[in-house]
């Protein structure tokens, strides 16, 4: 199934150049505004002296990365191009694809802004984040299962970092009741 959706996504690329110089930017380059609206928020809420939010973003993406690095360790999936006939619309090199890195730093932070900083603006990089995993199955540089690890990957980490703040804040409450 992940490659008949793949055959489906991929399959589109290459019939439209004003779509497909769209996904090549999606694909490639859309990230690092990503990354640029996530500095703003960091920012912004450093300048209001609330670091906890931002170390909590950090955390999770750092987790979302960690997770990502072990999958990949232990994945043997290469990239659709090395197996299949695609059309690769975006240079890269060999390696295994699960999961995507782009999107797993893409959700990681849309799902951590939209859990430590702004549920609106975590909503609109979730949106963006959508836009790349799709455009890297366009290019031919993933599938969507690499897409979707990464998204999970990503939940799973502001999920544990939400969970260890919890119960350092309970375990904070309990102490100050003792006092």
């Amino acid at each position: 199934m992940n490659y008949h959706l793949f055959e489906l996504i991929n399959g589109a690329a290459g019939r439209r150049d004003g779509v497909d110089d769209l996904m090549e930017f999606a694909a490639t380059w859309l990230v690092y505004p990503v990354f640029a609206v996530l500095a703003v928020l960091a920012g912004l809420s450093l300048r209001r002296r609330q670091w906890q939010p931002v170390a909590q973003l950090g955390a999770a993406l750092v987790a979302a990365f960690a997770m990502a690095q072990v999958l990949a360790h232990v994945s043997n999936q290469v990239r659709p191009f090395q197996s299949h006939p695609v059309h690769q619309l975006i240079a890269h090199g060999p390696g295994v694809s699960l999961p995507s890195d782009h999107a797993t730093a893409a959700f990681a932070i849309a799902f951590g802004v939209y859990a430590f900083l702004s549920h609106r603006w975590g909503l609109a990089l979730t949106g963006a984040a959508l836009v790349i995993g799709f455009a890297r199955i366009w290019v031919g540089v993933h599938y969507p299962g690499d897409v979707l690890a990464g998204a999970v990957i990503a939940l799973l980490a502001v999920l544990e970092v939400l969970t260890a703040v919890r119960m350092y804040a309970v375990r904070g409450d309990r102490r100050y009741e003792r006092i």
